[in-house]
């Protein structure tokens, strides 16, 4: 089985890349591409620069030429739930895009003709998920986690997701890879492990907690990976 990870930042994929064995380099369309074998799994790996753009980029690029047949992301995220506090470990049950707004039109606010407001991750990852949590004593939280090209580090921004959307997260990928794997009917996972509470203070929490939330997060993946493997 061909299994994606990606990230989109270096920091996020670096204590993936790390806990290989042989990784080998792949550079296609402006964008450097890692491949190992993890067990019985081929791994493809990247980090797709921020934004949506670049994401369904690089997620398109896994599927079409790595052959990727499941998706998981792991990265970063700032918190609207106040129930998540800075650390935790967020798996998407449904995504969205803050951003898109045509509502001029008549439509709801995350909608496009023939698209929809959200993306529903892959029941059967989020039980492998749960697994996973569960044998290495992992507290994993559910959520829906809204994506837009914006890095909000505003109050009222931040509450206005929250309440348009039920968000309980965001973030600045995710759902454009969901869009992305949704349309080629690959399973996808996204995993965020909160960095920042998404507000005024985003900035230096960001910067404080990037590189602990990212090697938590990568550390969860590979617990998934394992339970993957397993199955195989």
């Amino acid at each position: 089985m061909i299994v994606g990870i990606m990230g989109a930042m270096p920091e996020e994929i670096e204590p993936l890349i790390a806990g290989l064995g042989e990784v080998k380099r792949h550079e296609v369309a402006d964008n450097i591409y890692y491949t190992a074998m993890y067990g019985s799994l081929d791994l493809v790996i990247a980090y797709s620069k921020i934004g949506k753009v670049f994401s369904a980029l690089t997620a398109a690029t896994m599927i079409e030429r790595f052959g990727v047949q499941k998706m998981l992301f792991s990265g970063v995220a700032g918190a609207i739930s106040p129930e998540l506090s800075i650390g935790d470990l967020i798996a998407a049950t449904r995504l969205c895009q803050h951003d898109l707004e045509i509502t001029a039109f008549g439509h709801p606010y995350g909608y496009v003709p023939e698209g929809k407001v959200f993306v529903e991750a892959d029941p059967r990852l989020l039980e492998i998920a749960a697994t996973a949590a569960h044998k290495n004593g992992i507290k994993l939280k559910r959520g829906v986690v809204a994506t837009g090209d914006q890095f909000v580090a505003d109050e009222e921004r931040k509450n206005w997701i929250g309440e348009t959307f039920g968000a309980d997260a965001l973030e600045m990928e995710g759902a454009s890879v969901a869009v992305v794997c949704d349309a080629w009917r690959v399973p996808f996972f996204i995993l965020r492990a909160i960095s920042d509470a998404a507000d005024m203070d985003a900035g230096f929490d960001f910067d404080t907690f990037l590189k602990s939330s990212a090697k938590k997060s990568a550390e969860f993946i590979f617990a998934m990976l394992d339970e993957i493997d397993q199955a195989q």
